[in-house]
């Protein structure tokens, strides 16, 4: 090997440079199949805690945020993908 091929944390994508998003990009990508969950429990975490720091402000925006998502998916179901 020469000292100028690229390693593999040289082909990885700028995403994973991200400090908190890439690695948990990576770990979705690269990781074990129960990683999703401990990103769920994580996100859940999150939102109780800022239901418990600002109230249901909190869950309100959080819930105005998933309108497009379920959206999307609604519509991804209807068309059949």
């Amino acid at each position: 090997m020469s000292i100028y091929e690229p390693t593999d944390a040289q082909r990885r994508s700028p995403f994973y440079s991200i400090p908190v998003f890439g690695r948990v990009a990576r770990d979705l990508k690269e990781g074990g199949p129960d990683t999703i969950y401990y990103l769920l429990v994580a996100l859940f975490t999150l939102l109780v805690l800022a239901v418990m720091q600002w109230g249901v402000v909190a869950l309100t925006m959080t819930a105005l945020t998933m309108v497009p998502v379920v959206m999307v998916l609604l519509i991804l179901i209807t068309v059949g993908k």
